[in-house]
C-alpha cells in the first residue's frame, strides 16, 4: 500500500475518533455565554450582535433542520461544532505528514517502512493531542463560532500546503480557492485571515530562491494584503457602497438599496474588466489576484442574509442592520468602542468627546423614504499619544485604573512610563493573557477559577511537578483546600506535550528549516500577534483563551517530536520501524493519551443540562405576558434560546438592560414578540428612531421647577417636543433633555386590584399614590428612561403585566418596592413592611418542585464557575426565603427549603470554598438553619467552612511574599467568614459553637501573624484605616 493511500486512510480514522469524543462529550443542550444567541439565531437566521456570522448561521440552519423536535436543536447545532473540530483535526493530520515527509522523503519519492511509521505516528500524535487540548476542547462541544472557525483555518492552512504540493499548471487553483474559503470564513470569524502572512511565506518558497531580505519583504507583503483584506474588502467595500446608497436615495430620489445594488453590479463590471484585461494582455499574476479578490468578494456575499433578515424584522435583530448603511457601524462593532493598537493614549490621558460619523436611518415622510442623521458617533480625541500603548483603559467601573495602579506599584495621580506600559505588557498581557492560555494546553492547568493575575492559587498554569510548581510561587499543592485539589479543572501533565513540542522544533529547524519557519510564522500570527491586537484590558468578565488557535501550530512540532525521539533510539535499537514504533507508541502515551485522561472530566459535557434549567427557572417564575429585564450574557442568551427554539414561555417578554440603549430593543417595544404582545410605553416611536435616539439625556434642571414632582407623561410629552430641545455643544441639531429630577407615576389603585397582578393580603399593605422617580446625576442613560416608560406604561394600564428584574439593575430608584419572586427580583407597587417575598404558598412550590438545577445533585456533571455563580444566586434566596418563613412562623417549611436546597446541589458540585463572594451563601445557610432551629446541619456548614480556612492558612503562610499579597483576598474572606460564624452562633445562642470558631480564628490569626509579614501589615494597616473611618 503506498503511503498517500496509507496517509489518507490514518487521516480519516484520526477524524473518526475526534468526531466520536466530541459527540460523546458535547452538551446535549444550549451552554452558557454566547451559545444561546448562536442556536436560536441559526434556528431562525435571526441577527447576532456585532459583527455576526451569517455563514455559522447558515451552517447551524442546515444542521437544526434534520432535527427531530426543536428540544433537539440545540444538540444539532452543537454537532456542527463536533464535525468542524472533528475535519479540523483532520486537516491538522494532513498537514503535519506534509511536514513530516518532507523530513525523511528520498530522491526518488520512496519510504523506507520506518519512516513511513514515523511520518503516520507524527501525524496522530500531533492531531490528537490538539484533539484533547483544553482550549479546543472546549469549543469542540458547544454552538459557538470558534470551532467552525478553526476549521477554516486549518482548511485554508491546509490548501496553502496541497498548492505547494503541487506541480502543475493548475496548482494555482488552490490559492483561488483559499481567496474564496477566506471570503466565506468572514461570516464566521475573521481567524482565518491570520494565515496570510504565512501563506505568502510559503509562496515566496515555493516560487523563489529564499533569502532572508526576500523572505522578510515576503513577510511584509503578507502583512499588507492581510490589512487589504480585513480593511479594504471587508470595511471598505461596505463603506463604498454605503456612500453609492445615500447618493441615490438622497440625492437622486431613487428607493432603498438601489445605491447598493448599483455599486454591487459596478465593483463585478470592473473586476470583470480588469480580469479579462489581464487575461487578454497575459498578464498572469494580475489574473490571479483579480480572481482571487473576485472569489474573497464572492464569499463575502454571505453577509447579504444580514441585511434580507433585520429587515424581515425578527425577533432577535441585534442593532438591525437592515441596509447597507446600518450596516456599516455593525460589521466595525462601533457599539463596543476602539482599542488603541501602535499608537494612543494611556489611562492617565486627558481626552475630550468628538462627534465623529454620522448615523443615519432610513425614514419615511410624504410618501417617500430617505436616510436622515438622528445623532452621531462619539469618539474620543487625545492631545497626547504613546507609541503601543498597553495600559490604556481609564474604564474604573471594571477597575482597570485600580489595577493598573496596584500592579505597577503607581500612586494616585502618578504618570505611567514606558517602562510601566511594557512590564504591564510582558506581565499581564503576554504572561498571564497569552502563555498561560497555552501551557494550559500542554503543560498543566490548575484549576478553573477565574483570577485576576496575582492569585498564587487560581488559574494559572502548572507542571503537576509539586516541587517546580512551588518554584514558580504557586504554593505547595497538597496544602491547598479540598476545593482547590479536587477540581476537575486541575490537570497535570508534567509539562511532557510541551516539552515534545521543543524536541519537535529543534529536530525540524535542524533537518528543514524554511518549514520551521513557516510554522513559526503561523504559530506567531496566531497566538502573540492576536495578543497584539487585542490589546487584553485587565479584569476580564471571563477566560479568554478560545481567542487564540496557535497551540494548532504548536501541535505539528509535538507530532514532528517523534522523530527526535526516534533518532534517539536508533543509536540503541539500530532498527528504523522498531525505533519509529516504539517512539510513535512512546509519544502517544506522552501526549495524546496523557492529554485525554487529565482532559477528559472536565470537557465531558454529556449531561449538563444547567443553561437551560436555569432559563426554564426563571421563566416558570413569571406571571402570564410578564415583562424580564435580564443584564448579562449568561441570564439573557439561554432565555432567548428556550423561547426562540423550544417555545417555552413566548408570553413572557425579554428585555436586556444593556441593550435597552439601543435602537432595535426600544424599537421592538411597540412590536408583537412571539406571543408577547407590545409594550405600552408613553414616548413614540418617531422619538425613539429619530429625535430621542441618543444614549443619554442631559438634566437640565428648570429652576422655577426645582424640586417639585411632575407627572411623568407631561415629562415624556416635553421631552417628545422638539421645539423644548437643547442645542448639542457641537452640530447644529437640537436634542430632548430631562427638565425635572423628580417624576411621579400614577397608579391606578382600583384597575390594579381589578387586573389581579397585585393583592392586598393583609392590613399592614398599602398602594401608593404614585411612585415616585428620582434622577441625582447629570444625565439619565436610556436605559433607564427606557425602564421608566416601561414601568409608566404597566402603571397607566393598571399594572396588568408584572414586571420581573434580575439582581443589580437599577429601577430609577425605585429598589424599595422590589421583593423577591423565586430566583427574580418582582417590582411590585404595593408597600409590604414585613415581606420580602411576594407569596409564600406559591415560592415553596417553586423552590420545592418548580426549579431544576441540571443535574447537579448526582455528582456526575462537571461545574466550572460560572456554572457556581448560578448555585450561588439558587442557595442566597433559597435561605433568604427559609427567613421570610421564620418569620411567619412556619418552622419545618424553612427547614425543608433548607434541607431541599442543599439536596438539589452536591458538595462534588458546589464545593465548600471562600473564593469570590461564595462563602457568603454558606454563612447564609447556616444562619438560616441555626434560625431554624438545627444546629447540627448549621455545624456541618460552619466546620467546612472552618477547615477550608484552615487549610488556606497552612498553604498561605508557606507562600512567599508575591504569594501572600496576591492570595490576601481569601485570607481576609476567611477571617470575615469565621468571624461571622461566630457572631451568628452568638445571636442564635450556640455559646459552644460560637466558642468553637472563635478559638479556631485566634489561632489561624496567630499562625498567620508569626509566618507572614505581609499579613501582619495588612492587619495593621486595616486598623488605621477603621481607627481613621471611627474618627
Amino acid at each position: 500500500m503506498n503511503f498517500s493511500r496509507i496517509n489518507n486512510i490514518s487521516g480519516w480514522l484520526v477524524f473518526g475518533i475526534a468526531l466520536l469524543v466530541y459527540l460523546i462529550t458535547m452538551e446535549p443542550t444550549t451552554s452558557f455565554w454566547d451559545c444561546g444567541e448562536f442556536i436560536a439565531c441559526a434556528y431562525k437566521l435571526q441577527v447576532t450582535h456585532a459583527p455576526g456570522a451569517p455563514l455559522f448561521m447558515l451552517l447551524g440552519r442546515l444542521f437544526a433542520i434534520f432535527s427531530p423536535s426543536p428540544q433537539s436543536v440545540a444538540m444539532y447545532v452543537n454537532a456542527l461544532s463536533a464535525f468542524a473540530s472533528a475535519f479540523t483535526i483532520l486537516f491538522l493530520f494532513w498537514s503535519i505528514t506534509h511536514f513530516a515527509k518532507r523530513l525523511v522523503k528520498t530522491e526518488d519519492g520512496g519510504f523506507s517502512t520506518g519512516n513511513m511509521i514515523a511520518v503516520i505516528g507524527a501525524g496522530f500524535v500531533g492531531a490528537l493531542a490538539y484533539t484533547f487540548s483544553d482550549t479546543f476542547w472546549f469549543s469542540a462541544v458547544e454552538g459557538e463560532v470558534y470551532a467552525t472557525s478553526s476549521f477554516f483555518t486549518a482548511l485554508v492552512f491546509w490548501c496553502i500546503l496541497k498548492w505547494e504540493e503541487a506541480d502543475d499548471v493548475y496548482a494555482d487553483r488552490w490559492l483561488v480557492l483559499i481567496a474564496y474559503l477566506i471570503g466565506l470564513s468572514t461570516g464566521v470569524h475573521l481567524l482565518s485571515l491570520l494565515a496570510i502572512p504565512t501563506i505568502a511565506l510559503i509562496y515566496y518558497f515555493k516560487r523563489y530562491k529564499p533569502t532572508l531580505k526576500g523572505s522578510l519583504l515576503a513577510y511584509f507583503l503578507g502583512g499588507v494584503v492581510l490589512l487589504v483584506v480585513q480593511y479594504g474588502v471587508i470595511q471598505y467595500i461596505p463603506i463604498l457602497a454605503s456612500k453609492f446608497e445615500l447618493m441615490f436615495v438622497n440625492s437622486m430620489g431613487m428607493p432603498l438599496h438601489s445605491g447598493a445594488i448599483f455599486f454591487l453590479l459596478l465593483f463585478g463590471a470592473i473586476l470583470g474588466g480588469i480580469i479579462i484585461f489581464a487575461k487578454r494582455t497575459k498578464r498572469y499574476t494580475l489574473h490571479v489576484a483579480m480572481l482571487s479578490l473576485v472569489f474573497i468578494s464572492i464569499g463575502y456575499t454571505c453577509y447579504i442574509p444580514v441585511i434580507i433578515r433585520a429587515k424581515a424584522g425578527v425577533s432577535i435583530n441585534m442593532t438591525n442592520p437592515d441596509n447597507v448603511v446600518s450596516l456599516i457601524p455593525y460589521l466595525q462593532r462601533t457599539q463596543y468602542g476602539s482599542t488603541p493598537f501602535l499608537t494612543g493614549q494611556y489611562f492617565t490621558t486627558e481626552g475630550k468627546g468628538e462627534y465623529g460619523d454620522p448615523i443615519y436611518l432610513p425614514v419615511t415622510k410624504d410618501g417617500k423614504t430617505r436616510y436622515e442623521v438622528v445623532d452621531q458617533n462619539i469618539k474620543m480625541s487625545y492631545d497626547e499619544k504613546h507609541f503601543f500603548p498597553r495600559v490604556w483603559s481609564n474604564d474604573e467601573s471594571r477597575g482597570h485604573v485600580s489595577y493598573y495602579r496596584s500592579q505597577l506599584g503607581l500612586a494616585e495621580g502618578e504618570e505611567p512610563t514606558a517602562l510601566d506600559n511594557m512590564k504591564f505588557f510582558m506581565s499581564y498581557q503576554m504572561n498571564y493573557m497569552f502563555w498561560r492560555y497555552f501551557m494550559w494546553n500542554y503543560a498543566g492547568r490548575q484549576n478553573d477559577y477565574q483570577g485576576s493575575g496575582v492569585e498564587p492559587h487560581q488559574g494559572n498554569w502548572i507542571t503537576g511537578i509539586n516541587a517546580v510548581d512551588k518554584a514558580m510561587g504557586r504554593g505547595d499543592f497538597n496544602k491547598l483546600p479540598d476545593a482547590y485539589k479536587n477540581n476537575k479543572a486541575h490537570n497535570t501533565m508534567f509539562m511532557l506535550p510541551f516539552i515534545l513540542g521543543i524536541l519537535g522544533i529543534v529536530f525540524q529547524f535542524k533537518k528543514n528549516k524554511l518549514d520551521g519557519w513557516v510554522i513559526l510564522s503561523f504559530w506567531f500570527f496566531t497566538g502573540i500577534a492576536v495578543q497584539l491586537y487585542i490589546n487584553n484590558t485587565p479584569n476580564q468578565p471571563r477566560e479568554r483563551d478560545y481567542q487564540y488557535i496557535a497551540t494548532y501550530a504548536y501541535a505539528i512540532w509535538i507530532g514532528i517530536g517523534v522523530f527526535f525521539l526516534r533518532d534517539l533510539l536508533m543509536k540503541a535499537i539500530k532498527n528504523p520501524a522498531a525505533s519509529a514504533a516504539i517512539a510513535t507508541i512512546a509519544c502517544l502515551l506522552a501526549g495524546p493519551v496523557l492529554i485525554a485522561s487529565q482532559e477528559w472530566d472536565d470537557h465531558d459535557r454529556g449531561k449538563k443540562t444547567l443553561a437551560i434549567d436555569n432559563a426554564r427557572n426563571m421563566l416558570a417564575t413569571c406571571d402570564s405576558n410578564a415583562i424580564l429585564i435580564t443584564s448579562g450574557d449568561n441570564e439573557t442568551y439561554p432565555l432567548w434560546y428556550i423561547q426562540e427554539v423550544e417555545g417555552f414561555r413566548t408570553d413572557v417578554r425579554i428585555f436586556n438592560y444593556n441593550l435597552m440603549g439601543t435602537d432595535w430593543q426600544n424599537i421592538q417595544m411597540f412590536n408583537k414578540v412571539n406571543d408577547a404582545p407590545p409594550i405600552s410605553v408613553l414616548w413614540n416611536k418617531n422619538f425613539v428612531e429619530g429625535y430621542g435616539n441618543a444614549n443619554y439625556y442631559n438634566i437640565n434642571e428648570i429652576p422655577s421647577l426645582k424640586d417639585k414632582v411632575f407627572n411623568v407623561k407631561e415629562v415624556m410629552d416635553f421631552m417628545m417636543d422638539e421645539r423644548n430641545g437643547a442645542p448639542m455643544r457641537m452640530g447644529n441639531r437640537v436634542v430632548p433633555f430631562i427638565p425635572v429630577r423628580n417624576i411621579s407615576i400614577p397608579l391606578n389603585k382600583e384597575a390594579m386590584l381589578k387586573n389581579g397582578k397585585v393583592a392586598l393580603k393583609d392590613s399592614t399593605m398599602q398602594i401608593p399614590d404614585a411612585l415616585i422617580v428620582q434622577f441625582k446625576d447629570a444625565y439619565v442613560g436610556r436605559p433607564d428612561i427606557s425602564m421608566m416608560n416601561i414601568i409608566a406604561g404597566i402603571a397607566k394600564d393598571g399594572w396588568n403585566r408584572s414586571l420581573y428584574i434580575c439582581n443589580g439593575i437599577p429601577v430609577c430608584g425605585l429598589e424599595g418596592y422590589l421583593k423577591k419572586d423565586g430566583l427574580l427580583n418582582k417590582l411590585v407597587p404595593v408597600v409590604m413592611p414585613n415581606q420580602t417575598f411576594t407569596d409564600i404558598d406559591r415560592n415553596m412550590e417553586l423552590f420545592t418542585k418548580v426549579y431544576t438545577l441540571g443535574k447537579a445533585n448526582t455528582n456526575q456533571v462537571y461545574y466550572d464557575e460560572p456554572n457556581k455563580r448560578t448555585f450561588y444566586g439558587y442557595r442566597n434566596d433559597a435561605a433568604a426565603f427559609a427567613i421570610q418563613l421564620l418569620n411567619v412562623g412556619r418552622r419545618e417549611d424553612a427547614l425543608k427549603i433548607l434541607d431541599h436546597s442543599m439536596a438539589q446541589i452536591s458538595e462534588s458540585s458546589f464545593p465548600t470554598d471562600l473564593s469570590y463572594s461564595f462563602e457568603m451563601t454558606n454563612v447564609q445557610m447556616f444562619n438560616a438553619y441555626l434560625a431554624a432551629g438545627d444546629a447540627k446541619k448549621a455545624e456541618a456548614i460552619g466546620d467546612r467552612l472552618a477547615k477550608f480556612a484552615k487549610d488556606f492558612t497552612n498553604y498561605y503562610v508557606d507562600l512567599g511574599d508575591n504569594g501572600q499579597m496576591g492570595a490576601l483576598g481569601t485570607i481576609d474572606r476567611s477571617i470575615r467568614t469565621l468571624n461571622m460564624l461566630a457572631s451568628s452562633a452568638t445571636g442564635n445562642k450556640q455559646p459552644e459553637l460560637a466558642k468553637k470558631y472563635t478559638d479556631q480564628l485566634m489561632t489561624m490569626s496567630q499562625r498567620l501573624e508569626s509566618g507572614s509579614q505581609i499579613f501582619k501589615d495588612y492587619m495593621t494597616q486595616m486598623m488605621r484605616q477603621n481607627q481613621a473611618g471611627g474618627q
